[in-house]
């Protein structure tokens, strides 16, 4: 979907500066966001294009044509252009199915972990409801505290068709170079803020919204478990880049060398460039760099296995590797812990002994 996307902006692009299809090359960077401001999953792209295209030039070097920006007829013609091509493939896919004049979404098959889990989760995420739980199925608790609001009037280059929106309204210039890092800071922004979460005394989730609703609520209320709920919801899939870049900002563009700007190079560069080159020529297996174990239990559990509790300055070391139940129970019960239950099958417990 994110290319028919992109195929159809830099058409238009290229339709504005009266270029064939292989004439010019425009560019974008795309940044996949799955999350609203409630924290629901509201997947949208926030694409940051280029308002032209690159042309090669008789000697080869790309020279940008800038373009108007588009009026609102026009964007609204892009947009019916959009939803167009993008129902042609969501039914090509079999993701949508046409029966008498009417489009259904197809249901998903029952079989997998996918299905039985991640599914619920995100269809609930996307209503505000509640998928697992003794309150499943419900709508999320809310907190009113201001006036209902009045609708925004429309605002220019905005268009929405059913459903689908498309905004073109924020433009930065080439040499406002602050106001184009504020605006990638605000579309790379995390999911939500440590100040907007906080329990209450009930031992509830309170959620802030970034924005009262038009019915006032300022606040959405959770238990825990729902709130773990729909933040698993926003988790992306393994290996799924959340960045893309197209056109002449693709890695492997051919005029990508010749469009993005390239710093000079500093003395330290040069000197690490000819070192790199000197390693090239003698290849040295260099083993991958991991975190250790002490290392990533300080940093989630807050455990520093590496100084002593008691001075707070000895450096610890592993002295023995015990592997024999009885021994263990029996430092256990020395230093007054109390020793889980055999597992049900036969099994061997490691246990290590430090010293300060």
């Amino acid at each position: 979907m994110l290319q028919v996307v992109q195929r159809v902006v830099t058409r238009h692009l290229l339709h504005a500066a009266e270029l064939k299809a292989d004439e010019g090359h425009g560019g974008a960077v795309t940044l996949i966001q799955r999350f609203g401001s409630a924290a629901n999953l509201n997947i949208h792209l926030h694409c940051l294009v280029l308002d032209g295209v690159y042309r090669s030039g008789a000697d080869g070097v790309p020279v940008f044509v800038e373009v108007d920006a588009p009026a609102d007829d026009e964007l609204h013609a892009l947009l019916q252009t959009l939803i167009t091509r993008l129902m042609k493939l969501l039914t090509r896919r079999g993701v949508l199915v046409e029966d008498m004049g009417q489009t259904y979404l197809v249901e998903p098959e029952a079989d997998g972990d996918e299905v039985r889990t991640l599914r619920p989760l995100q269809a609930a995420a996307v209503t505000y409801r509640i998928a697992f739980g003794p309150r499943a199925g419900h709508k999320v608790l809310t907190l009113r505290g201001a006036m209902p609001r009045e609708a925004a009037p429309r605002q220019p280059l905005c268009a929405d068709i059913d459903g689908f929106s498309l905004h073109a309204a924020v433009r930065v210039e080439a040499h406002d170079r602050n106001r184009l890092e504020q605006l990638c800071r605000y579309i790379t922004r995390p999911a939500l803020s440590d100040e907007r979460v906080q329990l209450n005394a009930a031992g509830q989730v309170e959620l802030k919204l970034k924005t009262p609703w038009r019915d006032g609520t300022t606040h959405l209320v959770m238990s825990p478990l729902e709130f773990m709920q729909r933040l698993a919801a926003l988790v992306p899939r393994p290996r799924l880049h959340l960045i893309r870049f197209h056109g002449v900002l693709a890695p492997n563009a051919k005029l990508r060398a010749l469009v993005v700007p390239q710093g000079p190079a500093q003395p330290e560069q040069a000197a690490e460039a000819a070192a790199t080159v000197e390693c090239e020529r003698e290849p040295v297996q260099v083993r991958p760099h991991r975190i250790s174990w002490a290392r990533l239990l300080k940093r989630v559990f807050d455990i520093d296995m590496q100084h002593c509790p008691n001075c707070g300055g000895g450096e610890l070391k592993i002295i023995a590797a015990i592997l024999e139940r009885p021994v263990i129970e029996k430092i256990l019960t020395h230093l007054g812990l109390q020793p889980q239950p055999p597992p049900r099958g036969p099994a061997r417990e490691p246990g290590r002994h430090q010293s300060g």
